[in-house]
């Protein structure tokens, strides 16, 4: 049950971030999103086959947890009114939607449904089973979806493109070195896998061990 939970909130919540840099990219100048027809909650036109359906779907089937991605919407930086304070923004924007529905979902469960939130979070942790805790399938959901969004904002500000974070690194380095940056990012995939796997256990303690803490204390 926990599994299929965090799969089916992981595929909204990743497309919903999606979906937010392409809405400020337009309110910025940039219709390039538009055009391509990803300004819409139809998740069809946002499934990547791999990071969306096929990953997550065997993470969360063989209890491994859930990760995957959207098709990334695409933005045309040179279109930005101002491109590289807008460009900031619109990346910073995936992470700030996740951020408001885990907030969303953390006061639900504080002042509407109160469960024994502290106690979910560190069962979560330990990796039980919410059914066996959670009063109600509503306390489940509300959770889950907090759960998921704290993840996705922790892992989506790490400053390593080609995360959302790596934009502040860009907006702060000289311009001198921006096209060096640049031709690295082509390899940011692969250097973004290696480091995920290689120090999994350091960033789950020092980016989303802390994340959680702080939810949960908005929690209780």
């Amino acid at each position: 049950m926990t599994q299929a939970l965090l799969f089916g909130v992981l595929i909204p919540s990743v497309i919903l971030h999606e979906i937010s840099h392409g809405a400020l990219a337009l309110a910025f100048g940039d219709d390039t999103a538009q055009k391509a027809g990803r300004l819409t909650l139809n998740p069809l036109p946002h499934i990547d086959p791999l990071g969306t359906v096929i990953l997550p779907a065997m993470l969360a089937f063989t209890g491994l947890g859930v990760f995957g991605w959207a098709r990334p919407v695409p933005v045309s930086p040179h279109r930005l009114r101002s491109p590289r304070n807008h460009g900031l923004l619109v990346s910073l924007v995936g992470p700030a939607v996740n951020i408001t529905l885990a907030l969303a979902a953390g006061l639900v469960l504080r002042f509407l449904r109160p469960p024994d939130t502290a106690l979910l979070v560190q069962a979560q942790l330990q990796g039980a089973e919410l059914g066996q805790l959670a009063p109600s399938m509503f306390d489940q959901i509300v959770f889950v979806v907090g759960f998921v969004n704290v993840i996705l904002a922790a892992f989506n500000l790490i400053p390593l493109p080609p995360l959302d974070g790596s934009a502040v690194i860009e907006r702060l380095m000289p311009r001198r070195w921006f096209a060096a940056w640049l031709k690295m990012r082509n390899y940011s995939m692969g250097v973004l896998l290696i480091v995920v796997l290689m120090f999994g256990t350091l960033l789950s303690r020092v980016v989303f061990a802390p994340a959680i803490e702080l939810w949960s204390r908005l929690l209780t």
